[in-house]
């Protein structure tokens, strides 16, 4: 049942058993200040004992609170983080998955302070960020570079950058949140500036060490970031030695308009531009979007969409998917459907750790027993 799901790939070096990720997934689980909590290794182990092959650790922070998307947002900017974090890659690695953690400065949409950063001054719905000063890119970019260092010191198998979601990376590649008249804007080759030094500094800082990057394809924004630049963009992250591209599409501005959510509602949303980033380069391409049936699973990779597969919300909703689906119980997995009105997003935009909806009663009660 699904051979190519259950195949081994490498990256870089590094043998993943199979071609199942855990995507990067925020639920609120570190503890207040970033640290890493009871509930968060939990989580963690929980998704490592699934059976994929590679577990992504959500973003972690390189500059706080500037940086920080919550006040519950992990923290790699300073090395009384590093302890945790150790923590974390064994319990992820002892379960039998490579370890990987995602590192982010939030950029336009830090919550953490009053003051948010970005290339330029946008508003970003109720609130004004100032504009970066180039010293402050520089110092960011070694911000960059030292979380790195740290995932590796850690242990992770992987470190990754977060360039989704319209963080910082994404902000100075679009033109809608990139209107710099420096080195830093206008022609696309300014704007890919700062996220091609974060790449080079990374990259130096690490040695012989896999450096991935979570992709954004397309803003789905009329003004913002599409294809016809993010392609050209995906093949110089591919000539700068990126070890693989995790792509998505939108972001938190375009996730709530009416045409990107009935298109989320559809399995493999984001199969189109994982399709389009793997024709464009040679390193393995993950893809991600309710991947949660098998067999649009297999057939993204057989059909060359994609070389692995990242589950997010579906693997947490059902931890048990992988074994479900190789032992051909497929009829049982409790699936991530969009009809429950996206309840684990407003618990965490509320500031509270998340739970599925979708889990059995008994789960839930005893989920809230140990943690709330």
């Amino acid at each position: 049942m699904h051979p190519l799901l259950f195949s081994a790939i490498s990256i870089q070096g590094r043998i993943l058993k199979n071609r199942l990720t855990m995507a990067p997934l925020y639920l609120g689980y570190a503890g207040e200040g970033g640290s890493v909590s009871e509930m968060l290794l939990a989580h963690y182990q929980l998704m490592a004992r699934s059976g994929v092959a590679l577990v992504m650790v959500e973003n972690a922070t390189v500059s706080h609170p500037d940086g920080s998307g919550s006040h519950r947002t992990l923290r790699a900017d300073t090395d009384d983080h590093l302890d945790g974090l150790k923590q974390l890659a064994r319990a992820i690695q002892q379960e039998g998955a490579l370890a990987g953690l995602q590192i982010n400065h939030a950029g336009r949409f830090a919550h953490a302070t009053d003051q948010p950063l970005a290339p330029s001054a946008v508003k970003t719905f109720d609130r004004m960020p100032r504009a970066l000063e180039e010293e402050e890119i520089a110092r960011i970019v070694d911000r960059y570079a030292q979380a790195a260092q740290r995932a590796q010191a850690a242990g992770f198998d992987v470190v990754e950058l977060h360039g989704g979601t319209g963080y910082l990376l994404a902000q100075f590649l679009s033109p809608r949140t990139n209107r710099r008249t420096d080195g830093y804007g206008g022609a696309l080759a300014n704007r890919e500036r700062f996220a091609l030094e974060v790449v080079s500094r990374v990259k130096t800082a690490v040695g012989d060490y896999p450096v991935g990057y979570r992709f954004l394809a397309d803003e789905w924004m009329p003004d913002g970031w599409h294809l016809d630049e993010s392609l050209p963009f995906a093949r110089r992250l591919a000539d700068a030695g990126i070890a693989y591209i995790s792509v998505m599409g939108g972001t938190y501005e375009s996730f709530g308009l009416p045409e990107v959510v009935r298109k989320s509602a559809q399995p493999g949303y984001m199969l189109d531009l994982a399709a389009a980033v793997r024709a464009e380069v040679k390193i393995p391409v993950i893809a991600a979007g309710r991947l949660g049936s098998a067999a649009v699973a297999e057939s993204a990779i057989a059909e060359g969409k994609a070389d692995l597969i990242g589950l997010a919300r579906g693997l947490w909703t059902d931890p048990l998917w992988p074994q479900k689906v190789r032992e051909g119980r497929e009829a049982e997995i409790i699936h991530c459907t969009p009809d429950c009105g996206d309840a684990c997003t407003r618990m965490v935009m509320k500031g509270r750790p998340a739970y599925c909806v979708q889990w059995p009663a008994e789960k839930i009660k005893e989920w809230k027993a140990k943690f709330v």
